[in-house]
């Protein structure tokens, strides 16, 4: 028999804390709910100045929002104006595009299929898509691509979408993208939830969109709420998507079709039927006393799948990601669900609730993300549970969005050549067709005074390049995820964009 003292110090240690809690007769209790039907109260009274305190601080053209407490509906407003310019006002009743809360509606829609929460670990089968190590391939489930822990990079197939390529060709070319260890490493990608919701959906013998209406929408009663681009666009109560001006005003410059990533961004949306949607979460699946969603495949969709934020020091919480739900647990240990949505070309969004107070927010607004709907929810659960703000929430989420807006731009600044700067030889030596196995087919034309145009994707999109430096250039990107100026250089018979050569996909072979 082993003794203490052959242990050693910390062999003992471990020993000793082991047998501790083999011994303890139970485990701790589980939380309680804490919040009073006052402190709700007052959370609510003060969300509609906090909301016009938030849009007169950024700009931001028109919110909505909705509360739920103990299933019922406490607060839906909507405030500001639909598009600027013009009169007509946001109402609970205005269409916005929710952007990435597409993913926890798209989770309860498949969770609404289910009949078994194993049934979330089923291989995700679709003609088209498969990955790069064909083991993953046949692996890969619809709780994998749903938490985001395939091993597919980052965003993988944005670029694409931006590029102007459909749903079919994105999902077959996301087997050229390159793999971290699956299941073992988390990165957030739009276009695997989209083939596994896809996968579902095809296995029932239907569209994604007839799939979300028949399990989810027309159910709970969710009659403004659609997955098709084309039903915000032709609704008469629709929010335009505005971008923030250099002057600080907003205006609605560009449009975001997101059909290709429909499960994963592609909702749109009311603040009315987004409170039945809330209410029925709340609820484990049921609304106005009918069962729309099993309560056990849906309770899976709240269960931790993998870490998607690492405690930054040893007192810090981790956050993980669920299926379609940033998942945490705060210093009560009761369960905190969430998820933002954002465009860049107009839209930010938040949903977060505690379940086990039953309570929650959805908030959506029609400016690009610099922090309002983020902060609005945070602002509102700080005062629930503490009584007041304990920050200023604008402040630090818009700096968050701003932060990771300047992540993505190169540092080169191709505003400014260096001293020095090589001269480009003729225009001949750069144009041409040049080929890409993901990316596709790329033009290189030049004018009659030998300016070049780059062209790039299905329709193309053309880019007048800019001279930088010797046989580098560059252009101003488009699109979602735009990131300013990127770089262009040329070299052997090749052309690499920078931009797109993250994952070193970028470079084109001239033909």
């Amino acid at each position: 028999m082993r003794t203490l003292r052959a242990l050693g110090a910390a062999g003992a240690a471990a020993l000793l804390t082991a047998t501790a809690a083999t011994a303890a007769p139970s485990p701790p209790p589980p939380p309680r709910p804490q919040l009073t039907d006052a402190a709700v109260d007052k959370a609510v009274a003060r969300l509609d100045g906090t909301v016009a305190d938030m849009m007169r601080r950024t700009g931001v053209p028109g919110v909505a929002v909705a509360v739920v407490h103990d299933d019922e509906v406490v607060h839906l407003k909507g405030f500001g104006v639909r598009r600027t310019g013009e009169s007509a006002a946001v109402d609970p009743d205005t269409v916005f595009q929710i952007a990435s809360l597409s993913k926890p509606v798209s989770s309860t829609v498949v969770a609404g299929t289910l009949t078994d929460p194993a049934q979330w670990d089923r291989r995700t089968s679709l003609p088209g898509f498969s990955l790069k190590d064909p083991w993953v391939t046949g692996h890969v489930t619809t709780a994998d691509l749903f938490s985001h822990r395939s091993g597919l990079p980052d965003h993988a197939g944005d670029l694409l979408e931006d590029l102007g390529y459909d749903q079919s060709y994105i999902l077959d070319h996301l087997r050229l993208t390159p793999l971290t260890p699956f299941r073992a490493s988390y990165a957030y990608t739009n276009f695997g939830l989209t083939a596994a919701a896809e996968a579902v959906a095809r296995a029932k013998g239907t569209s994604w969109q007839k799939l979300a209406d028949d399990t989810l929408f027309k159910p709970a009663g969710m009659t403004r709420t659609s997955t098709e681009f084309s039903a915000f666009a032709d609704s008469p109560d629709h929010a335009a998507t505005h971008v923030k001006n250099p002057d600080g005003t907003w205006s609605p410059r560009f449009v975001r079709d997101p059909d290709a990533q429909a499960p994963a961004g592609g909702v749109s949306s009311t603040a009315r039927d987004m409170s039945r949607w809330l209410r029925l979460q709340l609820a484990g699946g049921t609304l106005d006393g009918k069962r729309i969603v099993p309560a056990d495949t849906l309770a899976r969709t709240h269960v931790p799948e993998i870490v998607s934020q690492p405690p930054a020091t040893p007192t810090a919480r981790t956050g993980f990601y669920g299926l379609g739900w940033n998942v945490s647990y705060d210093d009560a240990g009761r369960l905190r669900l969430s998820h933002s949505g954002a465009f860049e070309l107009g839209a930010n969004t938040n949903v977060t609730m505690l379940p086990l107070e039953k309570l929650g927010i959805v908030v959506l607004t029609n400016g690009a993300p610099v922090g309002l709907a983020d902060a609005v929810a945070l602002d509102f659960f700080d005062v629930a549970e503490h009584g007041r703000a304990t920050t200023d929430w604008l402040a630090l989420a818009g700096a968050l969005y701003a932060q990771m807006d300047a992540a993505g731009r190169s540092p080169t600044d191709y505003a400014h050549p260096p001293a020095g700067a090589k001269p480009a030889r003729d225009s001949a030596a750069y144009t041409g067709t040049y080929d890409n196995p993901y990316y596709g087919k790329a033009t290189v034309t030049a004018d009659d005074d030998g300016a070049l145009t780059l062209a790039l994707g299905p329709k193309p999109l053309r880019f007048p390049l800019t001279h930088y430096d010797g046989d580098t250039f560059s252009f101003e990107t488009t699109g979602e995820n735009a990131v300013g100026r990127t770089g262009v250089t040329f070299a052997d018979g090749t052309l690499r964009v920078e931009y797109l050569d993250a994952e070193h996909l970028g470079t084109f072979t001239r033909q």
